[in-house]
């Protein structure tokens, strides 16, 4: 769903009520585990976490004028989506999150190929999440999206 919001605050307060409170722990599990470098700001309409221009001043190769995206949380019509970069590029990530999710017996995982979609809200892990947030760093991201894009 596309919210026209200018910032982080504006998104959440357009948010379905039901959704408000879960959005805005996830926010600030973000806030409180994304490693250091990256910045919170809007980007294709949701808040996102990205690269500042300051540490990668090449941008995102789709669109140069924004920064280099990394985790970007949505509120969709059927979950909020989680989308997590790094999971399609780092395929050890991504077996390491299915295992831990499994290990959760929260339910089956609903994910793509960068997006967990969210849709039992009593049931988001998100002590999982946390640590998934801090396993790659600015550093090792920018290399790795380097090795994707510029091959």
């Amino acid at each position: 769903m596309n919210y026209q919001a200018e910032n982080v605050d504006a998104y959440i307060a357009l948010l379905p009520q039901d959704r408000k409170a879960e959005f805005s722990r996830l926010r600030q599990l973000l806030l409180d585990n994304i490693p250091r470098g990256f910045v919170e700001c809007m980007s294709y309409g949701m808040p996102s976490y990205a690269v500042p221009h300051s540490i990668y001043p090449d941008g995102y190769h789709c669109k140069p004028e924004e920064p280099l995206p990394f985790i970007s949380l949505g509120n969709q019509k059927n979950y909020i989506g989680f989308y997590h970069s790094g999971l399609s590029v780092f395929p050890e990530i991504e077996e390491w999150f299915r295992r831990e999710y499994q290990a959760l017996e929260i339910g089956k995982l609903d994910m793509g190929k960068a997006c967990i979609r969210l849709k039992k809200m009593e049931s988001i892990p998100f002590a999982l999440l946390g640590e998934l947030c801090q396993k790659i760093s600015v550093d090792e991201w920018i290399e790795a999206y380097e090795k994707v894009v510029k091959g």
